[in-house]
């Protein structure tokens, strides 16, 4: 880790790591001192194609219990950009943390201009930061995305060399539309789930809301209604969303019916820091189709690491090639039509359409007899052998005699 905790201590002139955001945000803010600040960390690195941030901020800054905070690991950034990379232009992602899955897709293709949410007051200095270095055209919106109540926006301009930052307190992303939307929102988050959202456009279609102790599928119709006709979204959730019933299970239904959902795509568990639990990447599309769904089973393949998996760039390209050719793998990969979807009553769990069973081999009758008969001789000359050690034993008690000489005899004719 280049950029370890002191070594970020050192560079923003700070003695202690929880004085670190406001310390960030000050010298953001300031034209003179980023770009100084930003000059310090290119003396240690000048690669950008990484969140600088990733771990130090997962260490000393992430909000676990109160915000379910887990940054999405590069291996799962990089697949997620992979599968909707052609939808190039603009990036909207909610939730974004410090900013590792928009870096990623800066670093495959930079969109010409990328907007971006964050509730925390701990992320946001940071995310400044990362887009700010990397002289990107966007909005950072600090709010909840879900309630859409905006604490402050920060525009960013490009310049010479890094992009400049102003705030408002009114701009908020609304109504605009992008042509690229990926999220990793943290996991079956409480939220208020108020009646008064049934009339909004995010979610009025779907007669229900995401109940209050799950926001998955929230998040997940926040992000597809700022999805353009025609593009892709990528998302990763926890499996649950893919059969949990009630409200999610209608708004699940209304998603298919729509042909909304593209992919669902099973990986691998342990990928993540602070939960163990697999989870799916969901591609949603707002291309015309025949509502049939691709699962993707790719759970077994992974490199096993000393704390956590990890996919391999074998593993991503095999996902990715599966989901470009929409065809069956056998034991990996099936596509399914809307008919059959329905004949399932609209629950996605990918065993349900992949069948990763493998069958053992059948059994050789004569390879069995053999080794039967084998087994047989071998006992048979055991039990011989352990007769005549029987019969060596003496002892002066002659009822101890007759039990052993009674023994020895049953043993030497058991085989006879």
């Amino acid at each position: 880790m280049i950029f370890d905790v002191q070594t970020v201590n050192n560079l923003l002139g700070i003695d202690e790591s929880y004085k670190a955001p406001e310390r960030v945000l000050e010298l953001m803010l300031d034209d003179q001192q980023r770009v100084t600040t930003f000059d310090n960390f290119f003396k240690v690195s000048k690669d950008l194609s990484f969140d600088w941030f990733h771990e130090y901020f997962t260490d000393e800054q992430a909000e676990r219990k109160t915000k379910k905070q887990d940054f999405t690991p590069e291996s799962v950034t990089k697949l997620m950009n992979l599968l909707i990379k052609e939808n190039y232009g603009t990036y909207f992602e909610a939730a974004a943390g410090t900013g590792g899955m928009l870096i990623s897709n800066w670093a495959i293709k930079p969109a010409k201009y990328y907007c971006v949410e964050e509730q925390s007051d701990r992320a946001i200095p940071f995310l400044l930061f990362n887009l700010a270095i990397r002289n990107i055209k966007g909005t950072v919106i600090q709010c909840d995305s879900l309630t859409k109540e905006i604490k402050v926006t920060y525009e960013l301009k490009p310049g010479e060399k890094f992009s400049s930052i102003s705030s408002s307190l009114n701009l908020g992303s609304d109504d605009l539309k992008f042509s690229q939307v990926l999220m990793n929102p943290p996991y079956s988050l409480k939220w208020s789930a108020d009646k008064k959202l049934l009339k909004d456009p995010r979610f009025a279609d779907y007669g229900v809301l995401a109940p209050k102790s799950k926001a998955d599928y929230a998040f997940l119709l926040h992000g597809l209604y700022h999805l353009k006709d025609g593009c892709k979204m990528a998302i990763v959730l926890p499996h649950g969303i893919l059969f949990r019933g009630a409200a999610e299970g209608k708004i699940r239904q209304k998603l298919l019916e729509k042909g909304y959902i593209d992919a669902v795509i099973g990986l691998p568990e342990n990928l993540f820091n602070a939960t163990g639990i697999p989870t799916v990447v969901l591609i949603l599309s707002k291309k015309p189709s025949d509502r049939s769904v691709m699962f993707i089973d790719a759970s077994r393949n992974f490199e096993k690491m000393k704390n956590q998996n990890k996919l391999r760039d074998i593993d991503i390209q095999k996902i990715i090639e599966t989901y470009q050719n929409h065809e069956d793998v056998e034991r990996y990969a099936h596509l399914a039509k809307f008919d059959e979807i329905e004949g399932n009553d609209f629950n996605l769990n990918i065993p349900r359409f992949v069948d990763t069973f493998v069958p053992e081999p059948p059994i050789d009758l004569g390879i069995v007899v053999k080794d039967l008969i084998e087994t047989d001789k071998e006992l048979h000359k055991n039990t011989h052998e352990l007769a005549k050690m029987i019969g060596e034993l003496t002892s002066d008690d002659p009822k101890m005699m007759e039990d052993i000489k009674s023994l020895q005899e049953y043993l030497s004719n058991e085989y006879d």
